[in-house]
Formats: structure tokens, C-alpha cells, sequence
């Protein structure tokens, strides 16, 4: 198992489509064997998605994302816990544990109810309302 999380001065950075960095921890035996800080060399957005597969990442931790990253990291398999704030390296250890915090709604899948012009965007979670 493979853990990016979004990364910044050792806090989960909160816009995945402007991160600069990811934190890349290798689990093995529910266990951290290995963790490294990788630049993202300017990539953004749908670009990221592209950049965890060839690190070979299967699991993401950020904060904020939009529809469009989240649809990216889906096509990818790349499981998604978003709404996550604080230190990365706590977050890595929750899940580990079975006990992060993370916020499903930021999944955009929680307008089921189908309001009149209801979109994603009307909500938060639209590409650019997650600064």
C-alpha cells in the first residue's frame, strides 16, 4: 500500500490541485517502512492524478478538492480521503489505525436530492471554490 497525502511544512496542504509537494509514506504489515517528501515540479490538477499512479499510489489524503481531480483519482483506483486537516503524519497513522477523521461529502456525492439547478459547485467542492 502506497499513501500520498498533500503536503506542506508537515501539515495535510488543503488544495489538492495546488499542492507542490505529497508526502509519500510505503506501508507494509499496517506499518510505515517508508516515507518521502516528492515535488510535484509545477504539475496541477488532473495532472496529479497522473503524477500518484506512476509513484504507484494508491491512497490519497488532502483537504480540499474538486470534481474534477476527485473524477481523475477515481478512473485511477486511487482512493480518496478528503477533508483532512493537520499533521500528515498523523493522518497516515489514523488510517493505519482504522480511525481518521475525513469528510465524505467531499466526494460531491451527497446531493442525491436533486434540486433545480443544483450542482456540485453550488456547494463547495467545485474546482476552484476549495481555497
Amino acid at each position: 500500500m502506497k499513501i500520498a497525502v498533500t503536503y506542506e511544512n508537515g501539515e495535510i496542504f488543503q488544495h489538492f490541485g495546488h499542492t507542490a509537494e505529497f508526502k509519500i509514506y510505503e506501508v507494509a504489515d499496517g506499518k510505515v517502512v517508508n516515507a518521502e517528501v516528492v515535488d510535484t515540479n509545477g504539475s496541477g490538477h488532473g495532472a496529479l492524478a497522473g503524477f500518484l499512479v506512476q509513484h504507484g499510489v494508491d491512497t490519497l489524503i488532502c483537504g480540499g478538492i474538486g470534481g474534477g481531480a476527485q473524477n481523475a483519482l477515481a478512473q485511477a483506483g486511487i482512493r480518496l480521503f478528503g477533508g483532512v486537516s493537520g499533521s500528515a503524519d498523523d493522518a497516515v497513522n489514523a488510517l493505519l489505525a482504522g480511525n481518521l477523521g475525513y469528510d465524505p461529502n467531499v466526494h460531491c456525492n451527497h446531493h442525491d436530492h436533486h434540486e433545480e439547478g443544483h450542482s456540485c459547485g453550488d456547494h463547495g467542492c467545485g474546482s476552484h471554490s476549495c481555497h
